[in-house]
């Protein structure tokens, strides 16, 4: 499934849900493991996505 995300910063707005993401995960490790892995999951298929795109022009 895709989706289209619009965020004011551009990738730097979704690299900082990437991280953000992987903090929560980390945080929830030991009360919530499936939850944990869910969002890295979903922070891997981010960053997989933010790495497709076409470097910026200047």
């Amino acid at each position: 499934m895709a989706a289209l995300l619009r965020l004011p910063g551009g990738t730097r707005d979704a690299s900082e849900i990437v991280k953000a993401l992987l903090v929560a995960a980390s945080v929830r490790d030991a009360t919530a493991p499936d939850l944990a892995n869910r969002w890295r999951q979903i922070s891997d298929d981010i960053g997989d996505a933010l790495d497709q795109l076409p470097p910026p022009t200047t």
